[in-house]
């Protein structure tokens, strides 16, 4: 599939996920490496006032740094350590208004203000989280965490997953 270079409107947030959802949808292919890496660049192309975003997969019982972009990030975060260990380790997603705020919030990237972490699940296991950062306080509500949830679920149900992750 060619990549898209259109912008997508962010007036509408639930518009936007929709629409979202279906260039997502259209990238994905069964490697794991190529989805993650091409939905990342999507979302950074797309979703505004970010500065970080990507995702961790999971290894005996840490994340391990995948595909992301923005400045180079922490490469190994344990299951139940800062917003990311905590939504692998509870399975649910981390809505951070103010990431100071967040007890053991790890700091990659002094700029990040909110962050919003969704697990990825498949087999009631964690197999990655989608992380994204922003450099302003209250960044990311509901409709964001609904819309990136429905992004994470196709990109989930449409990869083949090494076993290692399952």
């Amino acid at each position: 599939m060619e990549a898209s270079t259109h912008t997508i409107s962010y007036q509408n947030k639930s518009a936007f996920y929709k629409e979202l959802l279906s260039e997502a949808t259209g990238l994905l292919e069964q490697e794991w490496f190529v989805n993650l890496a091409n939905i990342s660049a999507l979302l950074r192309q797309h979703v505004p006032t970010i500065n970080w975003i990507g995702f961790y997969v999971a290894h005996n019982n840490e994340l391990l740094l995948s595909s992301f972009q923005g400045l180079p990030a922490c490469t190994k975060i344990k299951f139940g350590k800062g917003v990311c260990g905590t939504a692998a380790q509870t399975k649910t997603v981390q809505l951070v208004a103010d990431v100071d705020q967040f007890p053991g919030h790890i700091v990659c990237d002094s700029a990040s203000k909110s962050e919003i972490v969704i697990p990825l699940i498949q087999n009631d296991k964690v197999i990655a989280v989608l992380d994204i950062d922003s450099p302003i306080l209250n960044r990311f509500d509901e409709t964001d965490a609904k819309g990136l949830q429905q992004i994470v679920d196709i990109l989930v149900q449409k990869t083949n997953w090494p076993n290692s992750f399952l």
